[in-house]
Parts: C-alpha cells; sequence; structure tokens
C-alpha cells in the first residue's frame, strides 16, 4: 500500500480554508522510526483549531490534524516496536504541524509511541483519548498532592466535554464526590447518571467574583475552562487543597490574587498532556487499562 486516505486542510491564497478527504501518498508522511495503520482517532478541541486555520495550532498546510491515534505498526526501523505490534500515540507533535491521525496512516518517531496496555482495546483507548488521559493525569496529580476522597467534594467545569465527563465518572468510581459545573439543563440527567452528586450552573461558580476568598467547599477542581471561574473555584478551595488547571474554553486569563494561595495554603497543578515524557504517558495508561479502567 503506497497511497492512503486523508483528512486534508488545504490553505487557499486568499487566507481562506478548505477541507476535504483525498489520495495521499506515503512519501507525503514525515519521517519517522514508525508506520502505523490507523484504526481509530478521536475528535478534540484542537483538531477542530487546526483544520480552521488557528495558527496557535497548526504552522504549515496542507496538513491533516489528529492529535490521537490508535493503530497497528506496519514499519518499524527500531527493535523496540515490532510489525504488528499494537500502539497508541497522543500529544507531542502529532496532529499540530505532523500529520495525524485523520489519515489511515501515520509515521512518527518510536518514542512518541505506547505499546497498547494489556486490558484496553484500539477502540478503548481511543474512547478515552487526549481527553480521557487528561481526566485522569489530573486525578493523578491531585494524588500525588496528596488528595483523598475524604478531602471533600471534586468541582468539575466543563462537565459535559470530554475531559469532564471522564473526570466524573472516574472521581465517582474511584469513592470522590464529583460536583459538575455546566450551562446545559438538558444534560443534567445524564451528568448525574455518570456520577455528578451535585451539578451547580456556570452562574452559581461566577457568583462572589468580586470577594477575596470564598466558602470553603471544595476537596479538589478539575478545571478545563480557564477565567474567572477557575479563580473563583481556587478561592472555594478547603485549606491545603489543589485545582488542576488542564483548560482555556472561557479564558486563559486568570484574575487572580495571592491570597488563596498564601491565606489557604491552596494549589494550582498545571496539567500538560502533550509533551509529558513518555514514562509517565505509559504509567498512566496502564493504570486506565487496570486500576483505573471505567465500569460505567
Amino acid at each position: 500500500m503506497t497511497t492512503f486516505r486523508a483528512f486534508l486542510v488545504e490553505k487557499n491564497e486568499d487566507g481562506s480554508f478548505v477541507r476535504s478527504v483525498v489520495e495521499r501518498e506515503l512519501a507525503d508522511l514525515p519521517e519517522g522510526e514508525l508506520l502505523i495503520d490507523v484504526k481509530y482517532s478521536s475528535l478534540n478541541y484542537k483538531d477542530a483549531l487546526s483544520a480552521t486555520g488557528s495558527p496557535g495550532v497548526t504552522r504549515n498546510y496542507p496538513h491533516t490534524p489528529g492529535i490521537d491515534v490508535a493503530g497497528t505498526v506496519v514499519e518499524s526501523t527500531v527493535t523496540d516496536f515490532a510489525v504488528g505490534d499494537e500502539v497508541v500515540v497522543i500529544g507531542f507533535d502529532l496532529g499540530m504541524n505532523t500529520s495525524g491521525g485523520f489519515g489511515e496512516r501515520v509515521r512518527v518517531p518510536a518514542n512518541w509511541a505506547v505499546p497498547l496496555p494489556h486490558g484496553l482495546s484500539l477502540e478503548e483507548a481511543m474512547i478515552l483519548g487526549t481527553a480521557g488521559f487528561t481526566a485522569a493525569l489530573s486525578v493523578h496529580k491531585f494524588e500525588q498532592s496528596g488528595m483523598s476522597p475524604k478531602g471533600g467534594p471534586v468541582l468539575v467545569s466543563g462537565a459535559t466535554g470530554g475531559v469532564g465527563c471522564v473526570a466524573i465518572t472516574l472521581l465517582d468510581q474511584l469513592g470522590y464526590e464529583p460536583h459538575a459545573v455546566t450551562g446545559k439543563a438538558h444534560q443534567h440527567e445524564f451528568l448525574r447518571s455518570i456520577g455528578a452528586r451535585e451539578i451547580l450552573s456556570r452562574e452559581d461558580l461566577e457568583a462572589g467574583g468580586d470577594r477575596p476568598l470564598l466558602k470553603e467547599l471544595w476537596g479538589g477542581v478539575v478545571d478545563t475552562v480557564g477565567g474567572g471561574m477557575l479563580f473563583n473555584a481556587i478561592k472555594g478551595l478547603r485549606y491545603g487543597q489543589s485545582a488542576a488547571g488542564c483548560g482555556l474554553v472561557n479564558s486563559p486569563n486568570i484574575p487572580a490574587t495571592v491570597l488563596p494561595f498564601i491565606l489557604r495554603h491552596v494549589n494550582l497543578l498545571g496539567i500538560d498532556s502533550v509533551e509529558l515524557p513518555l514514562p509517565k504517558k505509559i504509567e498512566i495508561w496502564d493504570k486506565l487499562a487496570g486500576v483505573w479502567k471505567l465500569t460505567n
């Protein structure tokens, strides 16, 4: 097979972008030790940005988005992987400026690939994808900082998104009490079905924005939106607890003061699934395939 189908985004001379499914040559792919037959990918916010020409994600066109891949090795120039091995690739430059998972083939460096862990199928890995991985990484970093179910309810913003849904499901499964924030009233029943004990509106979280501190409510926060909602959640953390910041759907800017940090000893944890070292990626995937495998 020397050709493959791919979703290709092209930039016109007038700066507009067009998208189509085309036949591409393997020679169009970048260099790399592994050629992978893509079985599954997933759709992420970053893929939409790439497909619509966001220069903060993708600079060079024509380009195939897709920051997640699960598939089978069909060519390998390294001893760590053999033809037929099943692998998962998320993050690094995949789907940003390296041709991504919305094509039938990708070629990547071997040190981007995680062997598919026992306990997960390729399909299950992509049902989780970057979003599920990010949620699990947030919980992992929480627990490293000392968080436990005894610390109090965990607030999850952007609850109906991929990160939010997996975070709620995983937290509930691990014995935590997840509280969801959403602006979608029609999704309340769904959120309760995956483990949310309480549901707050965006307005609930935006209240009290002019106060330096809020009532100590949260034993942790998984935040996907950023902006003032993130800082209000931080102001409501219980003493010594943490917020994991993993998104900026609302805003990349935080209207913050140091008061919650110096008066309540709280933490803001940065969550990055893109450049996370490969051994840590393997550790999180192994958890998702084993002790943290979702049952809901």
